[in-house]
């Protein structure tokens, strides 16, 4: 899961990190049966190293993590819930397992809606 939002909304994803971490639902039985949290997200922007390629800084902030199991509905519905001040700027990439690409989420018209690529079963490397 890759999550970018406004430099202004970055207090606002300690929360959902600890939502993914402790009450996160799996998408199938846990193991053991009951257990939630799925996994977690860190800032890449606050790393030690925080150049993408070249000399410049990002002027953005960007989390990701692997989410192992993960109800994804549920994980979209989280990021939708959170009171950002600007939620046209969220963006939310996530990819379940033994998928090869990512999907992208956006906040628009009070809600999340994805936007590429199209509802799985298009995927070229699946047979």
């Amino acid at each position: 899961m890759i999550l970018v939002a406004d430099m202004e909304d970055r207090d606002l994803v300690p929360d959902l990190v600890r939502w993914l971490e402790e009450d996160a639902p799996w998408n199938t039985e846990s193991v053991p049966p009951g257990r939630t949290g799925v996994g977690s997200l860190i800032d890449q922007t606050q790393t030690q190293v925080n150049t993408w390629g070249g000399w410049k800084a990002p002027e953005c902030h960007v989390w990701a993590g692997a989410l192992n199991y993960a109800d994804l509905g549920a994980v979209v519905a989280q990021v939708g819930a959170v009171p950002w001040k600007h939620p046209g700027s969220v963006q939310l990439l996530i990819m379940d397992q033994e998928e090869s690409y990512f999907r992208l989420w956006m906040m628009r018209d009070g809600g999340m809606r994805q936007f590429a690529p199209e509802p799985p079963g298009d995927d070229p490397w699946v047979s």
